[in-house]
């Protein structure tokens, strides 16, 4: 019979492949106030080095699974003999797996109770404790065994039983833990009462054999008097609805910022922690389901069925708040927020007025620039000529190009503050061949718009009309304003760290975008947008609030863009079938009655959401 074991031995190789969740763990997403938000990946895990996991949990585990551990050979000798009798004898294999044991079970073969199966454990047990630590054999087993709530490995557990890291752990909450590995689904004591008895039963009996074994003093025993009730909440779930959003934002971010290859990445083992506000995502969320209800797509399914509303809010210093990318993730991937297929039109006029403020004028050409400011007039009348310093704009199709007014409105002269506050167009029109479509473009870039995003240089590029920037680069070109001319980048994730060791991101740093001067005197007249402009309706919703209402020539998308103290907001209200991204126009939404105008729509959203949050 030893020969048999001893030729044994020595054929059976450690398998090159651990079974798959041994491997696999989940990347684990939390809101910026610390509490889980998501996890993705279809197996719950997450590895853990053995020194973070504190000495008293390593002993309640220990004292109940395997005492002896640093001292036995891998393997039970009891149970080598059991199982050699049971092999030859026919019979079958009891219990008294040690630590080693378990681990190369859960980690190299399958769950079947057969003999053949059970020898295999114990060789490789044998074998695994000649070549590895055991300290090292302890950290795996830690990192892989069931815990029950969807959990492998013990930092997953902490989670879902305690909602904090293992590192946090008392002895106490560690013997309730180290109860689970004997079977989660009769321990877990939010599952019925019996368990509960079970539980408090077995916690007990380990805080008292650790006594036996050494790992806690008899006072410290003293102490542990209550049952540590875990939660009765298990772990956040995939990420659906809106959440799916952002993760997927944080996800492409960390990978990013972090050099990280996707593969690598979706292999798992992160803990992302976000800059998202819970409180302001279910005050966008709500803003935007009240805003719906006026869509009527119950009565009109063949056109409201179209209506799309993207927003997002970003802090001074960049961090990304909150965002509304679309009824569901998990239906629709398409991110409404960050979607790059909506001209911002006359939204983006603040950013002509900047450059203007900034560089001035040029009306002659060869001459020097002249400076502008917030009291220049400019015709404001409907139905002006744009003209350059060599006489009127001509298009490529010999027609002369004239500015166009909301309601065909005039306006008389007008200041470029009020041009601004008032959103007429024909002075924003003619400012932008003044002070130079590719100084705009400059100013919209260092800003925070992208450069594809922006459209060709003719003159309604000034009024935003072949430009489609996200919402979320709307918000951050008016944060500009806000900072003072100080442009941040958005980010979307504060940290990242992966088997407690910190991943190393690039951050976003400020910039100068233009002066404080240029900033604040945008922002003054985005202020009288809100007190006496295109948005005065919401002026109550925050006073002291800078934004800027906007709209599109072919009425497809409607715009609203803020600044409070706290954030910056845009909002964009849009019909889009998404089959083909074309936008369509905004005529007929919510019914039969006269539309209303969809930078009305956004304005009153805005205004629902600033005032559920200041």
């Amino acid at each position: 019979m030893t020969g048999f074991v001893t030729i044994a031995y020595a054929v059976t190789d450690i398998p090159d492949d651990l079974n798959s969740f041994a491997t696999q763990q989940d990347n684990v997403y939390y809101w910026a106030d610390g509490s889980t938000m998501a996890r993705t990946g279809w197996v719950s895990r997450q590895e853990m080095p053995l020194d973070k996991v504190p000495p008293k949990v390593q002993g309640a585990v220990l004292a109940a699974e395997n005492a002896s551990f640093y001292s036995d050979p891998g393997v039970s000798p009891s149970g080598v003999l059991r199982a050699v009798r049971a092999a030859v004898t026919g019979g079958e294999t009891q219990g008294g797996s040690t630590i080693t044991q378990q681990y190369v079970k859960n980690a190299y073969l399958n769950q079947d109770r057969t003999l053949s199966r059970k020898f295999t454990e114990i060789l490789l047990a044998l074998k695994l404790d000649n070549r590895t630590s055991k300290k090292q054999i302890l950290q795996d087993y830690l990192n892989t065994s069931w815990f029950g709530r969807g959990t492998y490995g013990i930092q997953r557990a902490s989670q879902a039983y305690y909602g904090k890291d293992v590192s946090q752990l008392n002895a106490s909450e560690g013997a309730f833990l180290a109860s689970l590995l004997k079977g989660a689904g009769l321990y877990d004591p939010t599952l019925g009462k019996e368990n509960h008895e079970r539980a408090v039963e077995r916690w007990s009996w380990i805080l008292d054999r650790m006594v036996e074994t050494g790992q806690l003093s008899a006072s410290e025993r003293a102490a542990y008097k209550a049952f540590p009730e875990p939660s009765s909440q298990s772990l956040a779930g995939m990420p659906g609805a809106q959440t799916g959003y952002l993760v997927e934002l944080a996800k492409q971010y960390t990978i990013k910022a972090g050099h990280i290859k996707e593969s690598d990445f979706d292999l798992g083992g992160y803990q992302i922690y976000t800059t998202f506000d819970q409180a302001r995502m279910t005050a966008l969320t709500t803003a935007v389901q009240e805003a719906q209800k006026d869509f009527d797509a119950e009565k009109r399914p063949d056109t409201d069925k179209y209506a799309k509303i993207g927003a997002a809010s970003i802090a001074p210093d960049g961090r990304l708040l909150a965002v509304y990318g679309g009824p569901d993730y998990l239906k629709q991937g398409f991110n409404e927020s960050n979607a790059t297929t909506i001209p911002a039109g006359t939204a983006f006029t603040p950013l002509v007025y900047a450059a203007a403020l900034e560089d001035g004028v040029l009306r002659t050409r060869g001459k020097a620039r002249t400076p502008v400011s917030p009291s220049s007039t400019y015709d404001g009348n409907d139905q002006v000529t744009v003209q350059t310093p060599e006489g009127p704009y001509w298009d490529r199709s010999g027609k002369v190009v004239k500015g166009h007014n909301d309601g065909n409105r005039n306006w008389g002269q007008v200041t470029l503050r009020q041009a601004v506050a008032d959103s007429i167009n024909t002075p924003m029109l003619q400012l932008g061949l003044d002070v130079g479509l590719d100084r705009v473009e400059s100013y919209a870039e260092r800003s925070g718009l992208l450069g594809p995003s922006l459209g060709p240089r003719i003159p309604t590029f000034a009024l935003g009309e072949n430009s489609t920037p996200s919402a979320i680069r709307m918000a951050t070109a008016y944060q500009t304003f806000a900072a003072d001319g100080m442009h941040t980048d958005p980010y979307s994730v504060r940290s990242a760290t992966r088997g407690g060791a910190a991943v190393p991101l690039d951050g976003p740093k400020p910039s100068r975008a233009m002066s404080a001067k240029t900033a604040r005197a945008v922002t003054d007249a985005l202020r009288a947008t809100l007190t006496e402009g295109s948005a005065k309706a919401a002026a109550k919703a925050h006073p002291g609030a800078a934004g800027k209402t906007g709209t599109t020539a072919a009425n497809t998308a409607g715009w609203f863009v803020a600044s409070t103290e706290q954030e910056s907001t845009a909002v964009v209200v849009y019909r889009m079938s998404l089959t083909d991204l074309i936008p369509l126009p905004l005529t007929g939404l919510g019914g039969d009655s006269p539309a209303t105008p969809g930078s009305a729509r956004a304005v009153a959203l805005w205004a629902d959401y600033i005032k559920a949050v200041k």
